[in-house]
């Protein structure tokens, strides 16, 4: 007799079958373990022919059932969970395609833009010159403009001298 440990933890003899020809032997080795060796391995005292208690059935019944139910919720609320994730997806897809379009259209406006500055840089650098050059004339004028206060400041002052005299 061969000893082997199960899941609790608890020694369970095992007898090893013997193999002959005769008949005998053959309908041993289908009996179950309260009246002899068996090919079973299993713990189960669950024999197709004996009998059992229909208690221990219905619940085995029930707990097979609700396995069941539970394994078939499991999977519903995976296929859920897939649908979901194709359809955020989709949208993710769809929301890039519309970035992309967006982004696209942004491109060929700025190269438009871009374009439009190139051809406007020669008026740009001509406008700035004017520029310059009315700030350089606007200094001109203020200095022009004190120096005749200045003169006529001098003209008035010769005048009075000649009028004195």
């Amino acid at each position: 007799m061969a000893s082997t440990k199960d899941p609790l933890k608890e020694d369970i003899p095992i007898e090893q079958p013997t193999f002959s020809e005769n008949s005998t032997d053959l309908n041993s080795r289908c009996e179950s373990p309260k009246r002899g060796t068996t090919l079973s391995t299993s713990t189960s005292s669950f024999e197709a022919l004996d009998p059992h208690d229909p208690n221990l059935s219905r619940l085995a019944n029930t707990m097979f059932q609700k396995t069941g139910e539970y394994l078939q919720e499991e999977l519903t609320a995976t296929h859920a969970d897939y649908r979901l994730l194709e359809r955020l997806n989709k949208e993710t897809i769809a929301k890039y395609t519309e970035l992309k379009t967006i982004s696209t259209t942004v491109a060929q406006s700025l190269d438009s833009l871009n374009e439009k500055y190139k051809k406007l840089q020669p008026i740009l650098d001509n406008i700035n010159e004017i520029d310059d050059s009315v700030t350089k004339l606007e200094q001109a004028a203020y200095k022009l403009a004190s120096y005749s206060k200045r003169l006529e400041a001098k003209f008035k002052d010769i005048e009075r001298d000649t009028k004195s005299k």
